[in-house]
């Protein structure tokens, strides 16, 4: 299981990542906003949980919390010297599952991480099964069934599915879908690609594709799937 690790005092992020290590976790270090910015864009797929200190060299700890939540589900924890209550609303406001403050005990860090994984994979477990209207998507098997019929999807047409599936109800931009799926398999997407790709979904999904009820165009924004 791999946790990044961001913290920008190198001590306390060697004692952190060994003590990660001797509970069995892999870890990424890193020691500001820009190279983990980049690890996140490699590795985002890979990594089970993050650990953010909220007061980096060339930013905050904020700023990547956005950028995890934005394209994944996946815990985060910050790291912080000032336990304000301003600062951990914020921090909690922002999606963030835990802080917890310095200097603080590595056993206690290590049951944080372990109980927040523990939440995760008890909801991931309840994810195993999405239903959007006639649609089922079993998560663990990475299979899509309409009205108990498999529909064969190619590994991009899935990735998007499940974007829209774990944003039910929400509003997606062209530009937040691209940066969740532009990588994947090593295609290249782009906006007219990403056209073809939501027309493809439709023939696939929809009963009546030219007036879709599953992916809903929201005119001026984006996309929408689910109440």
């Amino acid at each position: 299981m791999k946790i990044l690790l961001v913290e920008d005092d190198k001590i306390i992020a060697s004692g952190l990542e060994y003590s990660l290590q001797q509970e069995q976790f892999s870890t990424i270090l890193c020691h500001d906003i820009t190279s983990a910015k980049k690890m996140l864009a490699k590795e985002l797929d890979q990594i089970a949980l993050c650990l953010f200190d909220l007061s980096l060299p060339d930013g905050s700890g904020y700023e990547l919390c956005t950028i995890v939540k934005e394209r994944s589900d996946i815990p985060v924890i910050f790291l912080t010297a000032n336990d304000d209550e301003v600062n951990v609303v914020m921090g909690l406001d922002m999606g963030a599952d835990d802080y917890i403050t310095k200097p603080f005990r590595i056993r206690e860090l290590l049951s944080r991480i372990k109980s927040v994984l523990r939440r995760y994979q008890k909801q991931n477990q309840i994810k195993a099964m999405i239903d959007i209207e006639n649609i089922r998507i079993n998560t663990l098997e990475g299979k899509v069934f309409k009205k108990d019929v498999e529909i064969p999807l190619t590994a991009l047409e899935y990735r998007l599915l499940l974007i829209f599936a774990n944003h039910l109800g929400q509003v997606l931009s062209r530009n937040q879908l691209l940066e969740q799926i532009w990588d994947v398999a090593g295609d290249f997407v782009n906006d007219n690609t990403l056209t073809v790709y939501i027309k493809r979904l439709r023939e696939k999904l929809e009963d009546h594709p030219q007036t879709p009820m599953i992916i809903k165009t929201v005119r001026g924004f984006g996309y929408k799937v689910g109440d």
